[in-house]
């Protein structure tokens, strides 16, 4: 495997650090205090939660900027996502609101380290009812990247209006991120979600997901890293993340692979959302491919010690400081 990364593309190049982010804003429930066992809650701390929630507050908590494509119930669940999006800095034009029995996700969770638990309430989702109007009233002339999750494709109309935006974004020559984010409780089959995992993939220029998400584009679970490589030769930088052994960031050019900060965590939601963040920005800032994975490893890392998630995002203060008291990784050998 090729280590050597000054021979490593490092995807496209940004023109800003303001990024459209495509995706579910919802609400966390957390079982308190910490290390309550979920069926034993009798009290619970309520923050905002969702994907690419996180990832927009993230790269807001950063010093980036992000404003948010999605749609939210038109009711006070709705409402708490919308304040508490505006607290994080993200800018909410974007979000609609939407009525009758849709409804935004809800997770219930504990904090017990590798045993955490985390129920998803996600029927009649109101996030899938984001459609083509309301990406038309987005100004994609404004944003340096476009960001966007595997979990919006899973329904109609959201998975239409996602392509809507995808195309829109590569006739302006804005770089587009994708983060697999894949749900297999969402989806009819798999047939279906490959299908479209495999056209999302191939209109986008850099792919972040771990071994088993990649697994969705390849013809069998096993065969992820083989899908990744074949992504990479295509011209996509690809970041294949496999956990507590780390990730291999692949390019037409090469490959290489960096290890994991170890830390105590009492959960491990939020990690990969808190992965793109750190890492979008340190690409913004101009690090290298390594280094961006690295910051983005650390922020994944200070995101699993806390409670909560988009609560958990780190500064980039609180991420430098990290950084500097903690070992750089080292990968597991194969």
């Amino acid at each position: 495997m090729n280590t050597d990364v000054s021979e490593c593309a490092v995807g496209p190049g940004f023109t800003s650090d303001r990024f459209l982010v495509i995706g579910r804003a919802g609400m966390d429930f957390y079982a308190d205090p910490p290390g309550t066992r979920l069926e034993e809650g009798g009290r619970f701390l309520a923050a905002l939660g969702g994907s690419s929630a996180n990832i927009a507050a993230g790269l807001c908590r950063q010093g980036g900027r992000a404003a948010l494509l999605t749609c939210v119930s038109d009711d006070p669940v709705g409402e708490s996502c919308m304040r508490q999006l505006a607290e994080y800095g993200v800018e909410t034009q974007y979000v609609s609101k939407t009525g009758g029995e849709a409804r935004n996700s809800l997770a219930v969770c504990d904090t017990c380290g590798d045993e955490t638990q985390v129920v998803i309430y996600r029927n009649g989702a109101a996030d899938f009812q984001m459609s083509v109007e309301d990406v038309e009233r987005v100004d994609m002339s404004g944003f340096g990247g476009l960001v966007t999750t595997g979990t919006v494709l899973a329904g109609e109309p959201s998975r239409s209006a996602t392509f809507e935006a995808i195309d829109r974004a590569r006739a302006a020559s804005i770089p587009i991120i994708f983060d697999l984010d894949y749900r297999p409780y969402s989806w009819p089959d798999a047939e279906t979600s490959s299908r479209v995992y495999t056209r999302m993939a191939e209109n986008c220029d850099i792919i972040i997901g771990n071994d088993h998400e990649f697994g969705v584009l390849a013809a069998s679970f096993g065969d992820g890293l083989k899908a990744a490589r074949a992504l990479a030769q295509g011209g996509r930088t690809v970041v294949y993340k496999m956990g507590h052994r780390g990730s291999i960031a692949l390019t037409g050019s090469g490959e290489f692979r960096t290890g994991v900060f170890s830390v105590g965590a009492l959960k491990p939601t939020g990690a990969g959302d808190a992965f793109m963040a750190g890492f979008l920005i340190a690409m913004t800032q101009g690090y290298s491919l390594i280094d961006s994975i690295v910051r983005g490893s650390a922020a994944a890392a200070i995101v699993v010690t806390r409670v909560g998630c988009a609560p958990a995002q780190p500064t980039s203060e609180e991420l430098d400081r990290f950084i500097s008291t903690h070992q750089t990784p080292v990968p597991m050998e194969e």
